[in-house]
């Protein structure tokens, strides 16, 4: 079913196409230790999305810092700039840049940075300044998010009505813009386990891996095979720790801990979500693996965890032994699910789409990878 006919797509930059969230922990980070004070992240929830100046004056407010905004600004303002090369870009960025420039569906890029900052940002990232018809920043319209002024300037300048474009935002000042705009607007939300404060949002997708965009009556991601979404392979390893050990006793489904020590940054870098591909266990060889990341919404989880599932019935426990990942595809988004049984049955359902998968030489030709086999030998 379409909900509308769109035609322009309008994109924020900042949390929806680049992780700059690390970015933004690192810089804070060092500048609040020369005050003597420490960024916990607590203002995470009230700087997300605001204009750069917003967000200052509440860091410096919060913080009871003995500077004023601007000065505040102009301690941390090269900072950032230093750090924009180290931007990455979201998991499902480049795809979703590529796939709507191929099929010409016209973009624009609204955010509340300012247009230096935007321009500089994009200049790390190969042809994504190009494929967008409009860029607009945050110096350039009278007020920000959560003002639909940004939106209704970027629908101007591509020269269509608002209803006719679909906003993708991570943040609630963005959806409340998007909304106001009278526009469509898609959420990958930036902030995890916050979903009520995006109630207002058409959807809320958890990455850019699950955006859908035949629901907006745009042209379809055509990359998905046999219920598996190719991705950019990425390499994770480490002892096997004892869990909850609830994937045994409870679910009836043995899976293998890794100890998430050291990892955070790589574990934020990737969306929640169900993966699956090859693992190498020192002493026993590679098997095909499903996975899950994320927060686990059945028992609530606290951090972000990562839990394999060797797909290979082993006659004892491997605690201690080296497990090295190498994660191939997509399966689905985290879902929170009604029942256990319900839950147990698509983690088999996951399992049974992830083992035929890895047959196809797309996945299967990865199995050799010298990654998971170096502590082989």
């Amino acid at each position: 079913m379409t909900t509308k006919l769109i035609s322009c797509v309008i994109l924020d930059l900042d949390g929806t196409l680049l992780n700059t969230d690390g970015v933004v922990d690192r810089v804070l980070k060092v500048v609040l230790s020369e005050y003597g004070k420490e960024w916990d992240g607590r203002e995470a929830l009230k700087i997300v999305g605001k204009t750069p100046f917003e967000s200052a004056a509440v860091v410096v407010q919060d913080y009871g810092l003995p500077c004023s905004t601007t000065e505040f600004i102009s301690q941390i303002s090269p900072l950032f700039s230093h750090q924009w090369c180290n931007i990455k870009a979201l998991p499902g960025a480049n795809r979703l840049i590529k796939h709507l420039k191929s099929h010409g569906v016209p973009m624009a890029l609204a955010s509340n940075s300012p247009r230096e900052s935007i321009e500089a940002k994009l200049s790390y990232h190969d042809g994504w300044k190009s494929s967008f018809s409009v860029i607009i920043g945050g110096d350039e319209v009278m007020t920000g998010k959560p003002s639909p002024e940004i939106f209704l300037e970027a629908a101007r300048r591509l020269n269509v009505e608002p209803s006719s474009c679909l906003v993708i935002e991570d943040s609630p000042p963005g959806v409340t813009a998007g909304k106001a705009a009278e526009m469509e607007v898609v959420v990958v939300p930036s902030l995890p386990k916050q979903s009520h404060l995006y109630t207002a949002a058409d959807e809320v997708i958890s990455s850019l891996l699950d955006l859908q965009l035949e629901k907006w009556g745009l042209p379809p991601f055509e990359d998905w095979v046999e219920g598996t979404l190719p991705i950019d392979r990425w390499y994770i390893g480490g002892p096997v720790v004892k869990g909850f050990g609830r994937g045994s006793k409870v679910l009836g489904i043995p899976t293998a801990n890794l100890s998430t020590e050291g990892y955070s940054d790589l574990l934020a870098e990737h969306p929640a979500g169900v993966y699956f591909g090859w693992a190498g266990l020192s002493a026993r060889g590679v098997f095909k693996m499903v996975m899950s990341i994320g927060w686990n919404p059945y028992f609530n989880n606290k951090e972000k965890t990562i839990e394999p599932w060797l797909l290979h019935d082993f006659n004892e426990d491997f605690y201690g032994e080296e497990l090295r990942l190498l994660i191939v595809g997509y399966l689905r988004p985290e879902a929170n699910f009604p029942t256990l049984e319900s839950l147990i049955a698509k983690i088999h359902e996951d399992r049974r789409v992830a083992e035929r998968a890895l047959d196809i030489p797309l996945y299967s030709s990865y199995k050799n990878d010298s990654y998971l086999r170096s502590s082989l030998d």
